[in-house]
């Protein structure tokens, strides 16, 4: 794996948010791509954005990180500060009044976005992302990590958009499709590095 140094202290650090569901899912791939994916978050120097729950993917990631030693902030809107409690310890928690909030929050805190499994809210999540990409809102990369061929049908339906009309080919750019987290982090390296060199 190509990885990118950690930050000089001059430097900014840069910030990868996952979106991923607040469960482990069936296949216990998911959580242990979650957990590889945050230790190798820590590996490469990327702080990380998450949706501030200790539970399912979720968690997984954010304890991976924060155990590799980089910035955690949790971003969590206040009705769900009782479902999905955050982490103890070395987190930094974002409480936000609602769900749009949050994510405003999330993509302004981000320099890059990386999409695991997960249930409607991670779709919302990916949607109002790669929506801002087309529409140029921002340039940020979004990288989904379609383990075991979990969002097959997402691609399928995104092709069928643009077959029907709906949007332009390149709307099947607007993120970068990859199965594994090695993988994830390499793209996000090679994508980055201008940021991390400038």
């Amino acid at each position: 794996m190509n990885d990118i140094p950690r930050p000089h202290p001059d430097k900014k650090r840069l910030f990868a948010c996952v979106f991923c569901g607040s469960s482990h899912g069936v296949d216990p791939v998911y959580a242990a791509t979650a957990k590889r994916l945050g230790e190798l978050l820590a590996a490469s120097g990327y702080g990380l954005v998450f949706g501030g729950g200790n539970v399912g993917l979720m968690g997984e990631v954010a304890r991976a990180a924060r155990d590799g030693g980089v910035p955690v902030q949790g971003i969590l809107p206040d009705f769900l500060k009782h479902l999905e409690p955050p982490l103890k310890a070395k987190e930094k928690v974002l409480i936000t009044p609602d769900l749009q909030t949050r994510k405003l929050k999330m993509l302004a805190m981000s320099d890059a976005f990386i999409i695991l499994p997960g249930g409607l809210g991670t779709l919302d999540e990916y949607f109002e992302v790669v929506t801002s990409a087309q529409l140029r809102v921002f340039a940020k990369p979004i990288i989904v990590v379609d383990v075991g061929g979990y969002y097959a049908p997402l691609l399928a339906l995104l092709e069928n958009i643009v077959k029907q009309g709906f949007a332009k080919p390149e709307a099947l750019k607007l993120h970068h499709r990859v199965t594994t987290a090695d993988d994830a982090i390499a793209t996000l390296n090679r994508l980055l590095a201008p940021q991390v060199e400038a």
